[in-house]
């Protein structure tokens, strides 16, 4: 047998075993998709996570991970997307590979709301805001911060849509995923420290006006 014919039939029992090989790959897959679903994204730990860590943006792309694992192991609530735990801290004590569920993160709460010390004249209020991505990614969104409501109304047919501030340097104790769940695009529920007149003025806007956003002091 030539040192050519030799090659040749080396390439081809190559090519035989590699088809042969994805062929059971193929079919091992199958099996697991029909006996555990299929393949799902959920993010997990990177790193070890402490109760009352803020996830900030250096651990959304450092600390946290995308796995795609079958349907039958997904918990319920694991977040499928890093960015929905942003501004987030967990519950608990999270160790690397440990999925992150919606139910073990919170809003990070200011030490004025969990004692009730805000004054005579302040009551924590929670309304329905736009904008909060911003805050987050800029670190403007520690509680206690000061921060701006604006309120953006909707054009009439007299005229375009206004948009004015309605409420300034109030107190903000706590900011987190709104109604529409956690994630990029998303409203976010936020807590401020507000008067009874600044309160009723905000719960007035978000009837009739098209968003409420929040910006830095200043």
């Amino acid at each position: 047998m030539s040192r050519r014919t030799r090659a040749l039939a080396f390439l081809g029992l190559a090519l035989v075993t590699a088809a042969v090989a994805a062929g059971i790959a193929d079919s091992y897959g199958s099996r697991v998709a029909s006996g555990y679903g299929p393949l799902r994204p959920v993010v997990v730990a990177a790193k070890s996570l402490e109760p009352e860590d803020v996830l900030g943006p250096a651990d959304i792309s450092s600390g946290l991970e995308v796995r795609r694992v079958p349907l039958r192991f997904v918990p319920t609530g694991a977040l499928r997307d890093p960015r929905e735990a942003l501004g987030l801290t967990p519950t608990t004590g999270l160790e690397p590979g440990s999925y992150l569920v919606a139910s073990q993160l919170q809003a990070r709460r200011s030490r004025n709301e969990s004692t009730g010390a805000l004054g005579s004249s302040r009551r924590p209020v929670e309304i329905a805001v736009s904008g909060a991505e911003a805050l987050l990614a800029t670190g403007a969104a520690a509680a206690g911060a000061k921060v701006d409501v604006v309120v953006t109304t909707e054009p009439s047919g007299s005229g375009p849509g206004r948009t004015y501030v309605a409420v300034a340097g109030a107190p903000l104790l706590a900011l987190g995923p709104g109604a529409d769940g956690p994630g990029p695009g998303g409203s976010a529920a936020a807590t401020l420290a507000l008067t009874k007149r600044q309160a009723l003025r905000l719960i007035a806007a978000e009837s009739f006006a098209r968003k409420l956003t929040l910006l830095p002091e200043g």
